[in-house]
């Protein structure tokens, strides 16, 4: 089982500060963390600013491609799904059946607003207790959690890595 959790904090430099502390986490905890993005949404501005980090990204990693339309869905607008191929279409069209659920994405919208920020995490089951574990000295005020299964990340690698 795979996680994507969302570790929201209540300043626009907080996403930074959690990504510095799992900077240092030793090889074997960060080998459980797959993929990281992280959103900064500076007050007073219309949308946020997301960023790969791509030294996190491990063979198990979705990509730009994958955060791009999450964050489009997200952040930017709904309906996307008109804009992009088929395939990522219909992974716009139902992210639920890739543990992606409307909850998950309306719950994140109305968390990550102007003034805060957040680290959007892809890993294993362990990621998230780690992950807690490191954060726990500067603690994120929200975390959100969806959980996927084997088969939904396998169609999701599918759809984004080839």
């Amino acid at each position: 089982m795979s996680t994507l959790t969302v570790w929201k904090f209540d300043t626009t430099y907080g996403a930074e500060s959690g990504a510095q502390t799992l900077r240092r986490l030793p090889g074997i905890e960060r080998e459980s963390v797959h993929d990281v993005a992280r959103v900064s949404w500076v007050r007073g501005t219309s949308k946020p600013t997301t960023r790969l980090m791509d030294e996190f990204a491990s063979d198990e990693a979705l990509g730009d491609d994958f955060f791009g339309l999450l964050f489009a869905v997200i952040f930017f607008s709904p309906l996307v799904g008109a804009a992009v191929g088929s395939a990522r279409g219909a992974f716009l069209g139902s992210l639920a059946d890739f543990g992606i659920d409307d909850t998950f994405v309306n719950r994140v919208r109305d968390t990550v607003t102007p003034g805060t920020s957040a680290l959007f995490l892809l890993g294993s089951d362990d990621a998230l207790d780690e992950v807690r574990e490191a954060l726990r000295v500067d603690p994120p005020v929200n975390v959100l959690v969806a959980r996927l299964s084997s088969r939904q990340l396998g169609a999701l690698r599918e759809v984004f890595v080839g």
